[in-house]
Order: structure tokens, then C-alpha cells, then sequence
């Protein structure tokens, strides 16, 4: 018996710390950044408290009969308890919660303040066009987001051959993402900071390994970032870029990837036009660092199993740093 004890103890303390570590970190929905994640942790706790209570009523019953007051029950009392105890206060209590859960969860539908976000979920990665009000072409880029604080984006979502789902816990819920047919979902980042985003929907061999960042930034600093975002990719101004550019175009790489201010105008893949100023690589698999460049041009079909790019371990070590040093000045 004292071993059992033992044993359940160290297996609730252990359950304990895996359940808090969980609620810390970029991708908590316990730890709110935006308006809607505010919501939806309101509504978490409020609804475990009801179950607490709940649990606690029900289990104190259980527990008044059977060793308080232990024996024959009279019938009508009985029959008293459970109607009362078993139908009448779960409904009302779960009823309540239910309602006033329902009435606020629709925020997160409501309409933006102008500027879309159109993701797309390919296999493994994400695409990502920017629209502000009014504008008659997409700002494009890949892997990440960038978002206003303070202000209600709206995404439209999408997906290529497979149901994806988009989520960012610290901002809100998620939403499924269907091959030809768009849905929707507004955010409103309320606190500046970079969050973790990923795909809540199995879909496939690299599911795991299809994250991005989403960075809520002041609103000056979006439209700055933006307006660069929008600009054609800076010339290689060492001569590792110089030398990495050459072996990108003689390799083909522009047949997949666009790198704008180039003939580099690929859509099979991610645009690469600033991709060295992005927080990761290959949708939240590596870091952005030059080895991390280096290793994904190198080892991509082992870091991510059964994308479509193929990786380039035929080239000599120098030829990936090269093209590693390109990459990274596309800033």
C-alpha cells in the first residue's frame, strides 16, 4: 500500500509539471497575447471551475451517503436526490455555461479593420500574401506572419490537396484550412511579441514539422516592415553571396522559388525574396543562422520527410555555405 501511495504521488507530480510546463512558452493559449485568446482562457477557466464544482457536489453526495451516512436511503428522498442532484442542477449549470460560452465565442468571426491575410497550407509550408485595403496585387512571403498590435486582421485560409488547420494559441483559435474553399477568422494581437503558430490538423508525413512565427509588432513598425516586404530583394554584396547567387541560378532554383528583382520567378515553392530576415526556415523546422541555411539546402529530405524539395547534398560543403551566405543576405 505505501508503495501505491508512492508511486501515485510521483505519478501526479510528474503529471503536475508536464501540465505547467505546457502552459508557459510562445505557444500557450493559457498565456494570452490577443483579444480572442483573452476570451477563450476566460472561457477555459470558467468552465473548469463549473466542473469543479460539479465534481464536488456530485462526489460529496456520493461521499455523504456511503460513509456519513451509511444505511437505507427513504424512497422519496432518494428519489429526491437523484432528480435534483443527478438532472436538475447538472442541466442548469451546464446549460448556463454553455450559453454564455456560445455568446461569446462569435467575436472571433467579426470582420477585420482592413488588412487581410491570405494563407494557403501546402505540404509542408505555408504560403502567406498580404493584402492591405485597396491594394490591387499581394504583398507575398512565406513561413511566417507579421500582424499590427491592436488591430483586427481577418485571414482568409486556404489549403492545396489536403485539410490543414491554422492556429496561433497565444492570439486565438483555430480554424480549418479545406482544398477549394476559403474560410475565415479574424485575430487582434494585443501585446507586441513573436508567438508560435502551428498546423492543428494531421496532414501528413511532415505535419510536425509545419510551424511558423507570428510576430505582433507596433503598428508603425508593421507598415515599415510591410512597405520593405514589398520592395524587390537586395543585390549580393559579398562575394560568398556573389558566388552563392551564381550556384542558385545554375542549380535552377528560380524554377521553384521567386526572388523578386531577379529572373527568379518559381511558384512551386516559397518565395525567397527576403527570406534571410525571417525567424526560421522550413516552416519552423531550423533557425535562420547561416548553418541552419547550409543544413536545410543540404539535408532537407531528412529534416523534413517527403517534401517536395530535394536536397542538395551532391554539392560540395563550400557550395552550401556559399549559397547559405546568399540566402541569408535576402534580407
Amino acid at each position: 500500500m505505501r508503495g501505491f501511495r508512492h508511486t501515485v504521488t510521483l505519478a501526479g507530480g510528474l503529471v503536475g509539471s508536464g501540465l505547467m510546463s505546457g502552459c508557459t512558452g510562445q505557444q500557450s493559449a493559457l498565456i494570452p497575447r490577443g483579444e480572442d485568446a483573452a476570451v477563450q482562457s476566460t472561457l477555459f477557466f470558467v468552465m473548469l471551475v463549473g466542473a469543479v464544482v460539479l465534481w464536488l457536489m456530485l462526489n460529496g453526495l456520493f461521499f455523504y451517503l456511503t460513509r456519513v451516512r451509511p444505511g437505507a436511503v427513504p424512497q422519496r428522498l432518494a428519489n429526491g436526490m437523484i432528480i435534483i442532484g443527478g438532472l436538475v442542477v447538472p442541466a442548469v449549470l451546464i446549460g448556463a455555461l454553455l450559453a454564455w460560452g456560445l455568446s461569446i465565442l462569435p467575436d472571433q468571426q467579426r470582420s477585420g479593420d482592413g488588412l487581410t491575410i491570405r494563407v494557403t497550407g501546402e505540404q509542408w509550408w505555408w504560403r502567406v500574401e498580404y493584402w492591405p485595403e485597396g491594394a490591387e496585387a499581394p504583398i507575398v512571403s512565406a513561413n511566417e506572419i507579421r500582424m499590427p498590435v491592436g488591430e483586427r486582421v481577418e485571414f482568409a485560409l486556404g489549403a492545396k490537396r489536403v485539410i490543414h488547420s491554422f492556429w496561433i494559441p497565444a492570439l486565438g483559435g483555430k480554424m480549418d484550412m479545406f482544398p477549394g474553399r476559403d474560410t475565415r477568422v479574424s485575430l487582434k494581437a494585443t501585446e507586441p511579441g513573436v508567438y508560435r503558430g502551428q498546423c492543428a490538423e494531421f496532414c501528413g508525413a511532415s505535419h510536425a514539422w509545419m510551424a511558423f512565427a507570428a510576430e505582433a509588432m507596433p503598428p508603425a513598425d508593421f507598415a515599415a516592415w510591410l512597405d520593405h516586404e514589398a520592395s524587390a530583394a537586395v543585390a549580393p554584396s559579398t562575394p560568398d553571396a556573389v558566388a552563392g547567387a551564381e550556384i542558385f541560378a545554375r542549380e535552377g532554383c528560380g524554377a521553384c522559388h521567386t526572388v523578386r528583382g531577379t529572373d527568379h520567378i518559381g511558384q512551386v515553392g516559397p518565395d525567397l525574396t527576403h527570406v534571410g530576415a525571417r525567424h526560421t526556415l522550413g516552416a519552423g523546422r531550423l533557425g535562420a543562422t547561416l548553418e541552419d541555411f547550409a543544413a536545410w539546402i543540404s539535408h532537407t529530405d531528412e529534416l523534413k520527410p517527403e517534401v517536395e524539395m530535394p536536397a542538395y547534398g551532391h554539392l560540395p560543403e563550400e557550395e552550401h555555405r556559399l549559397l547559405a551566405a546568399y540566402l541569408k543576405g535576402l534580407q
